[in-house]
């Protein structure tokens, strides 16, 4: 099974898409770098707790949102 990390970011990188924004424009929402974004998209590393809330309003979701797996 994979990694938290990869969940969450294939789930991240799902979300994004589905909104129509690009990591660029996730970043700039979030106030967090492309190169953070892109890091999460990837499971190199996850979210801090602040940050969850930000990408959540950023793409308008519940922050559970992002934890929902497909199994």
């Amino acid at each position: 099974m994979a990694s938290l990390k990869t969940r969450f970011g294939n789930k991240l990188k799902s979300l994004r898409t589905q909104k129509g924004l690009t990591q660029e424009q996730l970043a700039d929402a979030t106030e967090l770098s492309i190169e953070s974004i892109s890091n999460m998209e990837r499971g190199i590393f996850g979210p801090r707790f602040n940050n969850l809330e930000k990408i959540a309003a950023a793409l308008n979701v519940e922050v559970v949102r992002l934890f929902e797996f497909q199994k």
